[in-house]
């Protein structure tokens, strides 16, 4: 093991110890390993960038209404800046990007990021609603982590590679494929027959 590593993982413990919510505010809503992921994935970003990255994920109620920016900026007022927050508020159903500084918006792409999280978390499978927060959100959260991180220049070992993500995006366009198939066969082609036919 590594001094970094070694200090990454003392930290962990210390801040687990003393109740210190770290890189994630969770509201019972995702599990310790996903948490653990997370804290990593935050204190490595932090170590090598300067910039903190956090994860909310709440039950409060967030309508329409509510600005996510003002959310962060009232509730947790706390956090250390600059800053990259990423929100998940299932009871709302909103998934949102919050920064401190607007320049570091140029350090992603918004809708790739949320992106991760919107597929895995509204895909109609089998899959507890538990596991799909905890993979939709750190999916997202790595995805962030990484693109902040090579903007900078900088390359994290803690976050989840590429070579798990274009599993992600071939089901995605199968099921966009299955979906124009159904359509073509129960819709499209009986119409064009219909119009040919008179």
């Amino acid at each position: 093991m590594t001094a970094a590593a070694a200090r990454a993982a003392l930290l962990l413990l210390v801040f687990s110890w003393a109740g210190f919510a770290g890189y994630l505010y969770n509201d019972h809503i995702l599990s310790p390993k996903a948490s653990d992921i997370i804290e990593k994935i935050g204190l490595e970003l932090y170590q090598k960038t300067g910039i903190s990255e956090y994860a909310i994920v709440t039950n409060e109620s967030l309508g329409r209404g509510v600005s996510l920016y003002d959310y962060v900026k009232n509730e947790h007022p706390d956090l250390k800046r600059p800053y990259a927050v990423l929100i998940l508020a299932p009871n709302s159903k909103r998934i949102g990007i919050v920064v401190s500084d607007p320049s570091l918006k140029n350090m992603y792409d918004d809708d790739r990021v949320k992106g991760y999280a919107i597929r895995i978390i509204g895909s109609p499978d089998k899959n507890t609603m538990q596991s799909k927060y905890d993979v939709g959100v750190v999916q997202a959260y790595s995805e962030l982590a990484d693109e902040i991180a090579a903007s900078k220049g900088v390359k994290l070992n803690n976050t989840i590679k590429d070579e798990g993500r274009w599993l992600i995006d071939a089901i995605t366009w199968l099921v966009y494929l299955g979906s124009v198939v159904i359509f073509w066969i129960y819709f499209g082609r009986p119409l064009i027959r219909r119009i040919r036919n008179g």
